[in-house]
Parts: structure tokens; C-alpha cells; sequence
């Protein structure tokens, strides 16, 4: 695995020719970091892609277009040449992301990909940060697993993991009744900072959850020096972080790939 440093540095070398969104340049590096801790897992960049190969956690497996896009060379070259990465690595099954500045997410595709199946939209969101939120007595400091495990079956308080440990990635899980009930991580580049995974266990959605662990997450970004937040989200989480201050910045535009043809 490259070390992060390197791939970061290359990236930054790279900023002036590639299409890039707001937050962009945090969110690879977050996968770096990401894959300092996960078996096999590697960042791999090129002129036109990065490659996030994650063999042991399916949903980090995605690459984002860097460079303007031709839809046949792209059907013809680039998207064999990263399905052959993927499958070096025991990855079946892909999500090639396209930028693009559309700030809603039913306007039309600019770019079709054929014979790749569309997948889901994102919307990339930014608010700028100063003192205007708080921490919250219970959000704990965790481990990425944690956070994870948090927003989909609840951890007991008691099984929660120490910190990864990896410089500038935070995890955090929101606690009720010695429960982990909600949980995000972040990550921390330059002065900017991305929220990613951010959720609640099914049972306890629609409480305000979300935004208590958003603001102690924010407040935390703040203080450790953070101007700006970045994040991707969903259609469900849009009216949630509007009201924390987001604002749409652009869209990434999902095609999934699969080598099983499924």
C-alpha cells in the first residue's frame, strides 16, 4: 500500500487539471486513511481516476473520475482497466463516480455510461465553521468499525473501541440508555473537514439524533482548527443538514459495475 502522504502530495501536485468538488481532495484522502487500517484495502491513482480497493469493506469500493470524460473511451478503456484493478484485489462489484456541478439531485445526467448500470446520487454539500454549535455530554470517541456498527445494529457502551489511532480520522457514536445508537466519522484536511457515514439504528430514526452527534462532530471539527465541512448525502439526509448550514455544492453521479453482470 502507498504510504498517504505520497498519495496526497501527488493529488495536490494534480489539483490544477482535474475536475474536482468541494471536499473532493478530503474525501481521498480519507479513503487513505482508511485503508491504512483495513486488510489489503489501497488508493489508487492515475490521470483520469482514483481507485478506492477496500477487499474487506464492500461500500469503500469506488473511484471517482479526476480528468474531463469521453463516454466511448471510457467504455473502451478506462472502465476495463479499473474493473482489472478491482479484480486483482478480489472485488467484484464497483461504483464509478462522476462530478458534476448540478445542485439537485433529479437534474439530468450530462454523461451516460452504457452497459454500466446507474446507481444512486449524491449530493456534495458544504457549510463554513465557526463557534456555532456545541459538544454533547454523550457522543463518544470511538473506532470507524464502531460508528459503523452504531448505525445499523446499536453497540453496547461497554464493547466500544478505543480510537483507530490513524492521524486526523475521528469516529464518534451518539449514546442512549449505554447504547451507541448513531454514529459518522471524520476526517480532517487542511481546513477542511469530511463527515461520512453519518446514521441511526432504524428503531430510532426520525429523534434528533442525527443532529445532536452532527453538532458535537461539528463543534469538534471547529475546534480543532476546521473552516469548512464537506460531506455526500442522500435524498433522506439533505433537509437534516440544510438546517445545520450545508449548502449543495454539486453531485457525484454513480455507476455500478460488476463483473458477475448482476
Amino acid at each position: 500500500m502507498e504510504d498517504r502522504d505520497a498519495i496526497e502530495n501527488r493529488w495536490e501536485r494534480r489539483s490544477v487539471s482535474r475536475t474536482m468538488l468541494a471536499g473532493q481532495d478530503t474525501l481521498i484522502a480519507c479513503w487513505a486513511a482508511l485503508a491504512s487500517n483495513s486488510p489489503g484495502a489501497r488508493v489508487v491513482p492515475s490521470p483520469t481516476s482514483v481507485a478506492a480497493i477496500f477487499p474487506a469493506w464492500t461500500p469503500l469500493n469506488n473511484a471517482i473520475a479526476v480528468a474531463p470524460l469521453d463516454p466511448e473511451p471510457m467504455a473502451k478503456r478506462e472502465l476495463p482497466r479499473l474493473a482489472a484493478a478491482y479484480a486483482s484485489a478480489g472485488v467484484e462489484t464497483w461504483a464509478y463516480w462522476i462530478p458534476s456541478f448540478a445542485r439537485e439531485f433529479d437534474t439530468r445526467d450530462e454523461i451516460v455510461l452504457h452497459g454500466v448500470a446507474r446507481d444512486t446520487t449524491t449530493l456534495v454539500m458544504t457549510a463554513a465553521l465557526a463557534d456555532q454549535f456545541g459538544p454533547d455530554p454523550e457522543v463518544r470517541h470511538t473506532s470507524v468499525c464502531c460508528a459503523v456498527q452504531a448505525t445499523d445494529v446499536g453497540v453496547p457502551v461497554a464493547e466500544l473501541d478505543a480510537p483507530d489511532g490513524v492521524p486526523a480520522l475521528d469516529a464518534w457514536v451518539l449514546v442512549v440508555d449505554e447504547m451507541a445508537v448513531s454514529g459518522a466519522w471524520t476526517f480532517r484536511h487542511g481546513a477542511d473537514c469530511g463527515v461520512y457515514g453519518v446514521g441511526t439504528v432504524p428503531e430510532l430514526r426520525r429523534r434528533g439524533l442525527a443532529r445532536r452527534l452532527m453538532e458535537h462532530v461539528l463543534d469538534n471539527a471547529a475546534q480543532c482548527g476546521a473552516r469548512t465541512a464537506s460531506l455526500q448525502s442522500t435524498e433522506v439526509g439533505q433537509r437534516l443538514y440544510e438546517s445545520l448550514g450545508f449548502l449543495p455544492a454539486g453531485r457525484y453521479e454513480e455507476w455500478l459495475y460488476s463483473t458477475t453482470g448482476s
